[in-house]
C-alpha cells in the first residue's frame, strides 16, 4: 500500500477525465452482490458522497469480499470510468482490493437511520456517520474562515493561557486546577488548603475566556484575537451549554461600541457566506434531513442589515408582547433563550443587537456609560438559538475601574497587571465572544451543542 499515491474519494468524484491507474482508500458503506460481480459503495470521510467500486469475480480473493461488512476498511487499486449507474459521475473498476481490517457483526452504524442521542454514545464512530461526517467537515471549514476573516483585517491571532488565576466573568463558575491531594494537602490554620504550596504557589483554575490577556495584547498590536477552548463549571444541562467549548475574542484598541457591534454582525454575516460557498453537499443535507428552514433563514440574515435595540425598549417589547414565557421579564433581569429568540423569531424576525444594559448585571469590565446606570455592552441575538455574541466596550478609565472591581468585592491586587494596561497609555477599546459551537448550530441547524463538538464535555459526562 502506497500511501502517497492515494487518490481522495472526493478528488476523485471531482475528475475531469477518466484514470486509467488509480488507488483509493476508505471505509465500506454498503456491499451488494450480482451473478458475476459485487458493487461495493466506498467512502473515507474526503466528502459526502460515496465512491462506488466494481469488484468482479475474477478478482483472486473475490470468496473473501463476498464476506466484508458494512464498516471494513479497504485499498482499491483499478480504473476510474464513467459511471453505468445514477446519481456518480464515476467509478472504479478494480484490479486489487485488499481487506485492510475485517467489522464484525457487532458495528453498530448499520444502513439505518441511528438517532443523535444513541449516536452520543458511540462519539468514537459517530464522525463515520452521513450526519456526524458533514457537521465535523463544516466545523473544520468554520474554524479555517474564522482565521481567514480576522487575518483579512490585520488582526494578529494570540494565544492566551488555558491555566489562569484570573475569573474574567466573576461568576465563579470555575475548574480549578491543583495537584494537591484534596485529603492529604497543606493546610493552613483555619483548616483551609494552603494553595500557596500548589504547583502555581496559588489558585488557579482553567480559563473561562481569553479577553482579559487579550485587551493586553490589543493595548500593544490594535488588533487581536483569540480562538481556544474555554471551560464552565457551570451545572446546566441544556441543549445550548457545554462544559467545554471554543471562544473566538477579538480585541480592538481605539474601538468604541459601534465599532465593536459592526465587526460582530459583519463576522457572522461572512462565515454564514464562507460555508454556503465552500460545503455545499453538506449544507444540502442538513437541509433535507435536520432543518428544513435552515437555507432559507440563513439567506435572510446574509441579505438583512441587523436590528440594533437597547436593552431597555427590548424589555418592554417583551412586557407587553403578550407571550407567555416560563422566565419572568423585568428591568434589571438577564434576557434569558425564550427571551431572545421572541425577539429575533417573532417580533423582529432577523437577528438582533441588544446594547446598553443595566451595570449590575454584567461584568467589571464593561465601560459605564455617562447614566450612571447602564454599561456599554452588546449580545447579538439570532433566530433559533439566541445569543451567540457576548461583548462590550471595555472600561478604559482606571479610577472608574477600580470603583466596579470594588463593587464586584474583588481584590485589585490580584488584577494589578489588568489596571496597568489604564495606567500607562489607556484607549478606548472594544472586543466580544463568539461560541464557536453555538455559531456552528447556528450554521448547520444542529439544535444540540452535544452534536457539534467531537467528543462532548457536559455535567456528569467526560466519556471519551
Amino acid at each position: 500500500m502506497t500511501q502517497l499515491s492515494s487518490t481522495t474519494v472526493k478528488d476523485a468524484l471531482e475528475s475531469t477525465a477518466p484514470i486509467d491507474a488509480i488507488q483509493v482508500q476508505g471505509w465500506v458503506r454498503t456491499r451488494r452482490d450480482s451473478k458475476d460481480f459485487s458493487f461495493i459503495e466506498m467512502n473515507d470521510g474526503s466528502c459526502l458522497r460515496n465512491l462506488q467500486i466494481i469488484a468482479r469475480n475474477s478478482l483472486p480473493n473475490y470468496a473473501a469480499l463476498q464476506r466484508m461488512t458494512t464498516g471494513a476498511s479497504i485499498s482499491v487499486r483499478g480504473t476510474l470510468v464513467p459511471s453505468q449507474g445514477k446519481g456518480q459521475t464515476w467509478e472504479v473498476v478494480a484490479d486489487k482490493i485488499d481487506i485492510v481490517g475485517t467489522a464484525d457483526d457487532s458495528y453498530p452504524l448499520q444502513k439505518k437511520g441511528h438517532t443523535p442521542e444513541f449516536l452520543r454514545e458511540i462519539a468514537h464512530l459517530r464522525p463515520r456517520s452521513n450526519l456526524f461526517g458533514c457537521v465535523f467537515r463544516v466545523r473544520s471549514r468554520l474554524a479555517f474562515a474564522i482565521h481567514k476573516f480576522f487575518q483579512e483585517r490585520g488582526f494578529v491571532y494570540v494565544h492566551t493561557p488555558i491555566i489562569t488565576g484570573s475569573d474574567c466573568e466573576g461568576a465563579g463558575e470555575l475548574f480549578r486546577v491543583t495537584t494537591l491531594d484534596p485529603k492529604a494537602g497543606p493546610r493552613r490554620l483555619d483548616g483551609s488548603i494552603d494553595y500557596e504550596q500548589d504547583f502555581f504557589a496559588r489558585c488557579t483554575y482553567l480559563t473561562v475566556s481569553g479577553q482579559l490577556e487579550a485587551e493586553a495584547f490589543a493595548c500593544a498590536l490594535s488588533k487581536v484575537y483569540t480562538f481556544g477552548p474555554t471551560f464552565r463549571a457551570e451545572n446546566s444541562n441544556t441543549s445550548r451549554h457545554a462544559s467545554e467549548f471554543w471562544m473566538i475574542e477579538p480585541e480592538m484598541a481605539f474601538c468604541a461600541l459601534n465599532g465593536n457591534m459592526d465587526l460582530a454582525e459583519e463576522l457572522v454575516k461572512y462565515l454564514i457566506v464562507d460555508v454556503r460557498e465552500h460545503c455545499p453537499d453538506e449544507m444540502e443535507l442538513f437541509a433535507k434531513f435536520v432543518d428544513k428552514e435552515l437555507l432559507a433563514r440563513l439567506d435572510f440574515v446574509v441579505d438583512r442589515p441587523f436590528q440594533r435595540i437597547n436593552y431597555s425598549d427590548a424589555v418592554d417589547l417583551l412586557k407587553r408582547s403578550g407571550a407567555k414565557f416560563e422566565f419572568p421579564i423585568d428591568y434589571g433581569l438577564n434576557l434569558q433563550s425564550e427571551h431572545e429568540r421572541w425577539l429575533t423569531e417573532k417580533h423582529f424576525q432577523c437577528p438582533v443587537t441588544v446594547f446598553n444594559f443595566p451595570k449590575e448585571i454584567k461584568p467589571f469590565y464593561m465601560r459605564l456609560n455617562d447614566d450612571g446606570k447602564t454599561v456599554a455592552a452588546i449580545d447579538l441575538l439570532v433566530p433559533g438559538i439566541g445569543e451567540i455574541v457576548g461583548g462590550s466596550q471595555r472600561e478604559e478609565r482606571i479610577d472608574v475601574l477600580e470603583e466596579n472591581m470594588r463593587r464586584h468585592k474583588m481584590d485589585l491586587a490580584d488584577y494589578k497587571w489588568y489596571l496597568d494596561l489604564r495606567r500607562y497609555g489607556t484607549v478606548p477599546h472594544s472586543g466580544f465572544g463568539l461560541g464557536f459551537e453555538r455559531m456552528l448550530m447556528f450554521i448547520t441547524g444542529v439544535p444540540n451543542i452535544r452534536d457539534v463538538i467531537p467528543f462532548a464535555r457536559t455535567p456528569g459526562s467526560a466519556e471519551f
